[in-house]
C-alpha cells in the first residue's frame, strides 16, 4: 500500500447524498476474479446511458475533472452492502482522498485498508467546497494527513478526525498483510519453536 502525508490535488465534485456501494460499483463487475481494473467501472451506472454513450454532465466525465486524486461527495458515502470492491474502484481509478460529512461504518474501514484517506467535515464545509470545485476552473486541494487539514489556496482551512492507528497505517504504508510482515521474524521464530517441539513429541 502506498504511503500517504500530503497530496496536492485537482478535486472532483460528487454533489451527491447517500451514494451507495452498488453505485460505486454496480454488482454485476464483483465475478472479477482480479483486485485491479475495478476503475474502468466506478460510477458506471451514472457514466453511461443504458446504450454505453458517456453522460456529458457527470463529473468523471468532465474534463475539467481529468486526473483528480480528491473526491468531494454528500454525507453518508459509501453505505449499502459491504463490498470491498468499492474502495478498489475508487483507488485504482485513482483517488486517494474522499471528503464528506459522513460515511458508512464497513465502507470506512475498507477504504483504510486500501489506502483512501477519509476526511469527514462539516455539511457547510463540504457545501463551500463542492461550490468551489464546480465554479473555480482548476480548483486544488491540499490533504494532510500529518496535520489532519483540508486546505486551498483560497483561505479555506479545516481539520478532520481520524483513528490514531489507522492514521498511523496510512502514514507508513501498511495493510492487513504489511502489518503482519512487521512480525516476520517473531512468527518465523514461533514456527521454528512449534516445528520443534512437535518432532520431540513424535520422538
Amino acid at each position: 500500500m502506498e504511503k500517504f502525508t500530503t497530496l496536492t490535488s485537482l478535486a472532483a465534485p460528487l454533489d451527491r447524498t447517500n451514494v451507495d456501494t452498488d453505485q460505486i460499483i454496480p454488482k454485476q463487475f464483483l465475478k472479477r476474479i482480479e483486485r485491479t481494473g475495478y476503475g474502468d467501472f466506478l460510477f458506471f451506472d451514472w457514466r453511461q446511458t443504458p446504450d454505453g454513450k458517456p453522460v456529458p454532465d457527470f463529473v468523471l466525465n468532465d474534463a475539467r475533472y481529468k486526473g483528480a486524486q480528491i473526491l468531494i461527495a454528500g454525507k453518508n458515502f459509501g453505505c449499502g452492502s459491504s463490498r470491498e470492491h468499492a474502495a478498489w474502484a475508487l483507488s485504482d481509478y485513482g483517488f486517494r482522498v474522499v471528503i464528506a460529512p459522513t460515511f458508512a461504518d464497513i465502507f470506512f474501514s475498507n477504504a483504510g485498508k486500501n489506502g483512501i484517506v477519509l476526511a469527514r467535515l462539516s455539511e457547510s464545509e463540504i457545501e463551500t467546497l463542492l461550490q468551489n470545485a464546480q465554479n473555480i476552473p482548476g480548483y486544488q486541494l491540499t490533504v494532510s494527513l500529518e496535520a489532519q487539514t483540508v486546505t486551498d489556496n483560497r483561505g479555506f482551512r479545516a481539520s478532520f478526525e481520524i483513528d490514531p492507528f489507522r492514521k498511523f497505517c496510512l502514514l507508513e504504508g501498511l495493510d492487513d498483510i504489511g502489518l503482519t510482515l512487521r512480525h516476520a521474524a517473531a512468527l518465523d521464530q514461533y514456527e521454528a519453536q512449534h516445528d520443534s517441539a512437535g518432532w520431540l513429541k513424535a520422538k
